[in-house]
């Protein structure tokens, strides 16, 4: 007879004993309260926390304790068990963290993300592409919320390409919504991996594919219990997203945290993603966005208001993103019925 339903079970019950407690929340790196809320089920761990889980317990408990959590997390890569060449190849050097943590410390603030995204986004595409073989990396990031709290889409803020991708995609950047693996990520604020186009399953995650896409994975980029957006890498190749790549991609994502405002990240809670048109269909409201800018300047400093660049922007973008959703109710019908389906 089986003696645990649930991963959670079991570790409610490992747990009990509060030495053990503690021994495991120091190698799963979170404290022992946390340990607690992911047995009670009032907290959801990210990948990288249930991997470290596994390696903390007994070899007795483990083989039971990862075949229970792949019954929760269904696309859980099995055989986590690494050799020690194999995690010394998977980390960041430190090289870029100290690149990275120089830049953040030294850039003049209104230049400083858009350094640390630039140095982080280059090096990723050249050690998780280096033979360019076709990939795209992508920074996403939330619309901030309208007046009623609730975040309704996402932005292309900044990525690069390797063929069939152009080296600098910021200028084809638009706006996401439901219908996105990236929505469907930030949405869930759990990461998602899609290894083979033609191999997922139709309805499974919503997703509308890039015509050079034939794989892609998305990881959240957040700070405790809050979202800003999140990572995306499109490749080329299918089957292209290994563990070892699957890890870089994880790490870069956290190491992109240090681009966002602390008011960037949302709660979780407050994500309620709205469909999002086509990207053809977006182009004429992006085209004029600099315009834009420029008016929302214009007309602030006529009325005597004095805003800066930054909040000029975030008018236009909030203003943008109102158009898009009226554009989709009325022209995406029975597309809007589709995500209402996948939404939470």
């Amino acid at each position: 007879m089986e003696k645990y339903t649930s991963w959670r079970e079991m570790l409610n019950d490992i747990i009990r004993d509060g030495q053990e407690r503690q021994k495991i929340a120091g190698v799963v790196g979170i404290n022992a309260v946390t340990l607690g809320r992911w047995a009670s089920n009032t907290s959801r761990p990210r990948y990288q926390h249930l991997r470290r889980l596994l390696q903390a317990l007994s070899q007795q408990h483990r083989a039971e304790m990862q075949e229970l959590i792949a019954r929760e997390f269904p696309d859980f890569p099995l055989g986590l068990e690494l050799n020690k060449q194999d995690e010394e190849q998977d980390l960041i050097s430190s090289d870029l963290y100290a690149r990275v943590f120089h830049t953040y410390a030294s850039a003049p603030h209104a230049q400083r993300s858009w350094n640390v995204a630039n140095l982080i986004l280059r090096h990723a595409l050249d050690r998780l592409d280096p033979q360019q073989q076709g990939m795209a990396v992508t920074l996403i990031q939330c619309i901030p919320p309208s007046t009623d709290g609730k975040v309704y889409s996402l932005r292309e803020r900044m990525g690069f390409g390797t063929s069939p991708w152009p080296p600098n995609l910021e200028p084809y950047a638009i706006f996401l919504g439901l219908g996105s693996l990236s929505g469907y990520v930030v949405g869930r604020c759990q990461h998602s991996v899609v290894q083979n186009r033609s191999k997922e399953q139709q309805g499974l995650r919503p997703i509308h594919w890039d015509k050079w896409e034939k794989g892609a994975a998305a990881y959240p980029i957040y700070r405790e219990s809050r979202v800003a957006g999140c990572f995306l890498v499109s490749s080329a190749v299918p089957d292209y997203f290994s563990p070892h790549r699957q890890k870089l991609i994880e790490q870069y994502a956290e190491l992109l945290s240090l681009v966002f405002e602390p008011d960037e990240f949302y709660p979780v809670e407050h994500i309620n993603l709205r469909a999002m048109p086509e990207g053809t269909d977006q182009q004429s409201y992006l085209f004029s966005y600099r315009q834009r800018v420029s008016d929302v300047m214009l007309t602030a400093l006529r009325g005597n208001e004095n805003i800066d660049v930054k909040q000029a922007e975030a008018l236009t973008w909030k203003e943008i993103e109102r158009e898009l959703v009226d554009f989709a109710v009325a022209h995406s019908s029975d597309l809007g019925k589709y995500y209402s389906m996948h939404a939470e």
